[in-house]
């Protein structure tokens, strides 16, 4: 499994398959052909149907400019290919020069077909929850996050100091901005509406839905407007994550190093997922998105609320369990109806999954394996509309001329 910095990345949204994966491709593929004068991207799939929207061709302008570049969304369907595929031609003058095709695979990574990733190296041995919870045992680990730095070495601390910094300012970020989101569809930022709606006579539960979803807004938002946010998995779920430790570090005093240690133990919930299942809702539709930002999220706050191995699992399990079946279906292409709202929805279920685990942690009956494996099992037998090609769903009933 491969180290969590791969399912945290720093960067800017919409979509970290649609915009992060294709601006590394484009990147890669014009440093192996400097000598080009031209090039030609083809994107296929749902980099062709919801490209725009997610702003693919503007990215992949802006890194191979200022040379000329054909963008092509094809209508073509390729067998058994990611549904993320793109080919890059080089070209100088009239002759082909190179040409690669590329998948992009969620979360802003990149891979050749039939090869490895253009990410890092392996970094830990241990492929399954079930095999992590038996060493962590053997060697009397207690600490998802213990196991964690086992493997990366302390420099993994000073990586997710980096990102927990990032994920504030998004979140401050959001907050103080107004006004409309881009992209044609009116969706007025809500975020500082939420926060600022704080009213004495609210009920405690209902004050803690207002902070945790002004949070989640906040970050959503700031995607939705292609701001900086962190992939937690991906941008299109990275308000959840931030959402619910930001409201526990308010809520319950949780100092810097303990939110770094929740990081920690959701990274490796999201390592395991995008490993053994998807992370990707063109792959696999929204459940391997907010389900796992959600099941990343359950798993945090129970490593910071000090609940042992098996009642991180248990979280973390709940958590999938509840969102298999949901599918992508952006209205226009734009990661905005109902991706925001959904950010919100899962924090708060990732509170629940938390809870119930404090409780009923020896009474489960399903492990976090079996649960991630029927995502992906469900996320491959979805139907190609509700898997981010906005052909389905509310994406399908919606039109912007109403």
């Amino acid at each position: 499994m491969k180290s969590i910095r791969e399912i945290y990345k720093i960067g800017k949204g919409p979509s970290s398959s649609h915009t992060m994966g294709p601006e590394r491709a484009a990147k890669h593929f014009k440093a192996e052909y400097p000598q080009a004068d031209r090039f030609k991207v083809i994107l296929y799939g749902s980099l062709s149907k919801t490209g725009v929207g997610h702003g693919t061709d503007r990215v992949i302008q802006e890194v191979l400019s200022p040379l000329p570049v054909e963008i092509v969304f094809s209508k073509e369907t390729l067998e058994n290919a990611h549904p993320n595929t793109m080919d890059l031609f080089a070209y100088m003058g009239e002759d082909l020069i190179g040409q690669l095709r590329i998948e992009s695979i969620g979360g802003g990574e990149v891979r050749v077909p039939g090869e490895k990733t253009l990410e890092g190296p392996e970094v830990y041995p241990e492929n399954s929850f079930a095999e992590i919870a038996d060493f962590c045992k053997w060697r009397y680990i207690h600490k998802l996050s213990d196991y964690v730095e086992l493997n990366e070495g302390e420099e993994i601390w000073d990586y997710l100091a980096e990102v927990w910094r990032a994920m504030k300012q998004s979140i401050a970020d959001g907050l103080a901005a107004e006004g409309k989101l881009p992209g044609g569809l009116n969706v007025q930022r809500k975020a500082k509406f939420l926060y600022e709606s704080n009213n004495r006579q609210y009920a405690p539960a209902m004050e803690e839905f207002r902070l945790i979803a002004a949070y989640a807004y906040a970050v959503a938002e700031q995607n939705a407007d292609n701001g900086t946010v962190v992939t937690a998995p991906t941008c299109g779920a990275s308000g959840v994550l931030p959402a619910v430790l930001k409201y526990a570090q308010d809520t319950r005093g949780f100092s810097d190093e303990q939110i770094l240690r929740g990081l920690a133990t959701a990274g490796v919930i999201g390592s395991l997922t995008k490993r053994n299942a998807s992370i990707s809702g063109a792959e696999c539709g929204c459940q391997a998105e907010i389900g796992t930002a959600c099941s990343m999220a359950a798993a945090a706050l129970a490593e910071i609320y000090g609940q042992d191995l098996d009642q991180v699992e248990y979280a973390t399990e709940v958590a999938m369990e509840h969102h298999l079946g949901l599918t992508c279906d952006p209205i226009c292409g734009l990661v905005q109806i109902p991706c925001i709202e959904r950010n919100a929805v899962a924090a708060m279920r990732a509170m629940n999954a938390c809870n119930l685990s404090y409780f009923l942690t020896g009474s489960r009956n399903i492990s976090y394996d079996m649960v991630c494996r029927a995502m992906h099992e469900t996320g491959i037998n979805l139907n190609h509309r509700f898997r981010e090609t906005s052909e389905g769903g509310l994406a399908k009933l919606y039109s912007r001329r109403k």
